[in-house]
């Protein structure tokens, strides 16, 4: 089989990558606000959560961006994070939490048609 070259692929990953890069930032910022939220005890699963997404949404950008064969495996695997970050920053009120949970969900999304 000849795989795509890394254009066609870009091509092809474009919205996803954005997606990917919109989601780490997002989540790093939550993860920095929910430092300076009155109890941050009670955010620690967002923070680590946050950490955790922002890690993965870099990491499946990089592979797509390298036309990697395993790209769509780790786009699953953000997917999944993603889905888990969503919903804890959607326990919360916070403008952060909120702006965090959109980004997720739409990296989600992006990354699961990666998969299909």
């Amino acid at each position: 089989m000849i795989r795509p070259t890394v254009q066609e692929n870009f091509s092809r990953y474009a919205d996803c990558i954005a997606a990917c890069n919109a989601a780490a930032a997002a989540c790093l910022k939550c993860a920095a606000a929910c430092l300076e939220e009155p109890d941050t005890r009670k955010m620690t699963r967002c923070i680590a959560l946050d950490m955790d997404c922002a890690g993965i949404a870099n990491l499946a950008a990089s592979y797509m961006l390298r036309n990697s064969e395993f790209a769509p495996l780790v786009c699953e695997d953000c997917a999944e994070v993603c889905k888990w970050c969503k919903e804890e920053c959607e326990r919360y009120d916070h403008w952060h939490c909120q702006e965090c949970a959109k980004a997720c969900a739409a990296c989600m999304e992006m990354c699961l048609k990666m998969t299909a």
